[in-house]
């Protein structure tokens, strides 16, 4: 488990692809419980150990993932998650093709599909979809491979996932909504790669950077000058 931030009101991880947030019928341990554990020990705490979850992230996707350490911290974090100006919240996402535009917005509708566990988006709202917004660029090819940098405006149901797919572009290894093949560990070339916002405590700006996983095309897509830690 990779800590990346922390203090006596949040913690952030870097989630690797597989782990999961919280539970589900897998039964598989989730991030909240390693994470608890880690505070367990660290600083020697009885009984249970409180953690609050403002977010998520899907299983196979990478990067920076916020928990709270109150219940003060949480119900502000909730409130921020919620406002599409609070929190900003970059992803790096490595598609099949390159977008028509260099740069653009994607603004669609999504609608989940319960029984299959995907989200299709749509140009027009329909009942019981949810309003998507976000802002793209491309920023680097490598090898057949494009990266696009990604400020995420909505935190919906697998959205940059569903919204990529609308306009033809595939995440690498993301079989569910399009990809032409999976990648051995199961997950998918989308990354949280930052998250920027006010501390809901203290009120300090705070920024949290995630570096990628090490994988061939990460790994070489991390000497461009730009994308440089």
């Amino acid at each position: 488990m990779d800590i990346i931030y922390e203090d006596n009101h949040i913690i952030a991880v870097n989630k690797a692809c597989g782990e999961i947030v919280q539970g589900d019928k897998t039964g598989d341990v989730t991030l909240i419980d390693k994470v608890k554990e880690y505070i367990k020990e660290k600083y020697k705490k009885p009984g249970d150990v409180y953690l609050g979850s403002p977010h998520r992230l899907d299983r196979p996707t990478s990067g920076v993932i916020l928990f709270a350490r109150t219940s003060k911290a949480l119900l502000r974090l909730n409130e921020m998650f919620q406002d599409k100006e609070a929190m900003k919240k970059t992803y790096w996402a490595v598609v099949d093709k390159l977008p028509e535009l260099e740069e653009g917005t994607l603004h669609h509708w999504l609608l989940k599909d319960e029984a299959k566990n995907k989200s299709h988006a749509h140009d027009k709202e329909r009942k019981g979809s949810k309003e998507a917004i976000l802002d793209y660029r491309h920023v680097a090819t490598l090898n057949h491979y494009h990266l696009l940098e990604i400020d995420l405006k909505t935190g919906r149901h697998h959205q940059i996932r569903a919204q990529l797919n609308r306009i033809g572009l595939h995440i690498k290894g993301d079989l569910k909504y399009g990809a032409a093949r999976s990648n051995e560990n199961a997950g998918i070339h989308l990354h949280a790669r930052k998250i920027e916002f006010i501390h809901p405590v203290t009120k300090e700006p705070i920024k949290i950077v995630a570096k990628p996983p090490k994988d061939p095309i990460w790994n070489d897509l991390a000497q461009i000058d730009y994308l440089k830690d």
